[in-house]
C-alpha cells in the first residue's frame, strides 16, 4: 500500500538513522511547553493583573501555533531537508522562551507563546518523521512505540516540574528552562543529526505532488482520522474529569490529578505492549486490536453511566482500559500513515499531527455539551472508537 513517485524514493536510505533518544527529546519539547506551564497560570493572573481567561490565552495561543506549525513544517522539511528546518525551529523555540521570560505584559507573553509553539512544532513533526527515515515499516512501528514510551513521561512529569519551579524560583523560570532546552536541542541537532538523502530535501514539484496525493489518499486519511479518534478522543474524558469526580462523584479537587495519572499509565503500558509485539504481529492487526480494546472500555463506561453504576473505581479502571488500547493503536496508526509514501514522511507527519489536534479539540468541546458530564464524555468516547474502527477499515481496503 504505497504511493511511489520515483523508485529511488520508495525505500528508506541505508544511512544510519538519527538516535531515537534525540528524536524523542525533540518530540517531547513540542508538547512539554503546554503541560509545564499549566500550574503557573494563577501566578500569571496575579503578576499581570489579568483574568483567568487572559492567562489561559497563553495556552490557547500555543495550541493554535502548534496546529499551524504542523501543517507547514511537513512539506517545508520535505523540500529543504530535516536539519535546516530543525535548526530554524529550535532557534525560534529558544528565542521565544527568552522573550516569554522577559515579557513585561500579558499580550507579549501570549505572542511569545504562539511563536514558541511555531518553533516547538518542528521537533514534534520531524521527530516522528525521522523515525521512518532510514527504517523499514516494521522497525519504524517498533521504534515509534518505544518513542511513545519516552514521550509519555512528559504529561506526567512536566506539571510537577512547572509547579516546583513556579513555587521556588518564580513562574518566569519555566520559560528560562524552555529556552535552555531549545538551545540544547539546537546544539544536538547540529552535532548529532546525521546527513543523508532525507536531510537534503527534494524538488518542490515532487514535494507538492506528494502532499496533494496524501490529501487525496483514502488510505492516509483513514489512518490519520482513525488514529486521531483512537487517541485524542481521550481529551473528552480529561476535560470532563473535574466535573465527573467533583460534581457527580463528590471527590475533592486534589484527587483529580491522581485519577488522571492512570490514563498516562495505561497509555504507557499500551505503548510497551505495542513495542514488544511489533514485528511479531502485523502492524494493522495491532492497530485494530488496540482500538477494539479502547472501544470496549468506552462502551462499558457508557453502560455504567446509563445504568447508574458510576463510581470512582469503575471510572478509573475503564479509562485505564481505554488508554491502554490507545497506547497500542497510536504508534501503529502513525506508522501505517507514514508508510504510505516514504518520500513524504514530513508532510504525512505534519498532516497527521494537525488532524490529531483538531479532532482532540472537537472531542473535548463535545464532552462539554449537556448537563451530565459523564454521559457526554462516554458518548464521545464510544462514538470516537467506532469512527476510528470504521476509518481503519476504509484505510486497509483502500488501493493506495
Amino acid at each position: 500500500m504505497t504511493m511511489p513517485l520515483h523508485p529511488s524514493e520508495t525505500a528508506p536510505s541505508a544511512r544510519a538513522p538519527a538516535p531515537l533518544w534525540l528524536l524523542a527529546l525533540l518530540t517531547l519539547s513540542g508538547t512539554m511547553a503546554i503541560h509545564i506551564f499549566v500550574p503557573a497560570l494563577p501566578r500569571v493572573v496575579d503578576a499581570f493583573g489579568t483574568t483567568a481567561g487572559g492567562a489561559q490565552m497563553t495556552l490557547s495561543a500555543y495550541i493554535v501555533g502548534l496546529a499551524l506549525a504542523q501543517i507547514v513544517y511537513g512539506p517545508v522539511a520535505d523540500r529543504y531537508g530535516r536539519r535546516p528546518v530543525l535548526v530554524a525551529g529550535m532557534f525560534i523555540y529558544a528565542l521565544s522562551g527568552l522573550v516569554a521570560f522577559l515579557s513585561p505584559t500579558i499580550e507579549l507573553l501570549i505572542a511569545a507563546r504562539f511563536f514558541e509553539a511555531i518553533g516547538g512544532g518542528s521537533g514534534l513533526v520531524l521527530g516522528r518523521a525521522m523515525v521512518r527515515d532510514g527504517n523499514s515499516h516494521e522497525a519504524a512501528a517498533k521504534k515509534l512505540s518505544l518513542m511513545n514510551l519516552i514521550v509519555m513521561t512528559g504529561p506526567g512529569i512536566s506539571p510537577l516540574v512547572g509547579a516546583g519551579l513556579s513555587a521556588v524560583t518564580g513562574w518566569r523560570s519555566i520559560f528560562l528552562l524552555l529556552c535552555l532546552l531549545g538551545l540544547a536541542n539546537l546544539l544536538l541537532v547540529w552535532r548529532r543529526l546525521p546527513r543523508g538523502p532525507e536531510a537534503e530535501g527534494r524538488d518542490l514539484r515532487v514535494v507538492m505532488g506528494n502532499y496533494l496525493r496524501l490529501l487525496r489518499s483514502r488510505g492516509f486519511l483513514g489512518y490519520a482520522i482513525g488514529g486521531s479518534f483512537a487517541t485524542t478522543a481521550l481529551y473528552a474524558y480529561i476535560g470532563a474529569a473535574p466535573f465527573i469526580f467533583v460534581d457527580q462523584l463528590h471527590r475533592p479537587e486534589g484527587e483529580i490529578a491522581a485519577y488522571l495519572a492512570f490514563n498516562i499509565l495505561g497509555a504507557w503500558f499500551g505503548s510497551l505492549t505495542a513495542n514488544r509485539l511489533a514485528g511479531r504481529i502485523r502492524t494493522g492487526r495491532l492497530m485494530v486490536t488496540g482500538n477494539l480494546i479502547s472501544c470496549l472500555g468506552a462502551l462499558l463506561f457508557l453502560l455504567v453511566v446509563l445504568t447508574g453504576g458510576l463510581g470512582v473505581a469503575l471510572t478509573v479502571l475503564l479509562m485505564l482500559l481505554f488508554s491502554y488500547g490507545a497506547g497500542i493503536a497510536s504508534p501503529m496508526a502513525l506508522s501505517e500513515a507514514l508508510n504510505l509514501n516514504p518520500a513524504a514522511t514530513g508532510s504525512a507527519s505534519g498532516l497527521y499531527g494537525c488532524m490529531q489536534m483538531v479532532i482532540g479539540a472537537l472531542c473535548a468541546a463535545l464532552s462539554g455539551i449537556g448537563g451530565n458530564p459523564a454521559l457526554s464524555a462516554a458518548l464521545v468516547l464510544a462514538a470516537a472508537g467506532l469512527l476510528a474502527q470504521l476509518s481503519f477499515l476504509i484505510a486497509q481496503r483502500s488501493p493506495d
